[in-house]
């Protein structure tokens, strides 16, 4: 499975953007895999961002909750995640990341899914 991102940039607070995770050697709904986001600002721990599974059920850490939203095409086999009201804080280079397992669909283990695109730069300012 080869995962490529796309959409990060600056903006400035306030402002909106959506990330985009397109997925290469797997085909959505073939079989279960959950995907996700993750997040590492530079001297920081990677964060777990958002989850979501092949039916559909999505999970967010609080950070994020009510700002951002994690969605897939299944069609066009790409994950989204739809960024509004960001805050500084939230600068980072963003992870898509992808695991079969079952159970673990969870933001806190995103970031040790065993695929994992380059990541994509998110810069917010004040």
């Amino acid at each position: 499975v080869q995962l490529v991102e796309s959409g990060g940039g600056s903006v400035q607070a306030g402002g909106s953007l959506r990330l985009s995770c397109a997925a290469f050697g797997y085909t959505y709904s073939t079989y279960y895999m959950c995907m996700g986001w993750f997040r590492q600002a530079p001297g920081k721990e990677r964060e777990g961002v958002a989850g979501i599974d092949s039916d559909g059920s999505t999970s967010y850490a609080d950070s994020v909750k009510g700002r951002f939203t994690i969605s897939q095409d299944n069609a066009k086999n790409t994950l989204y995640l739809q960024m509004n009201s960001l805050k500084p804080e939230d600068t980072a280079m963003y992870y898509c990341a992808a695991s079969p397992a079952v159970g673990y669909c969870y933001p806190q283990y995103v970031a040790d899914f065993g695929y994992r695109g380059q990541g994509t730069q998110v810069t917010v300012s004040s």
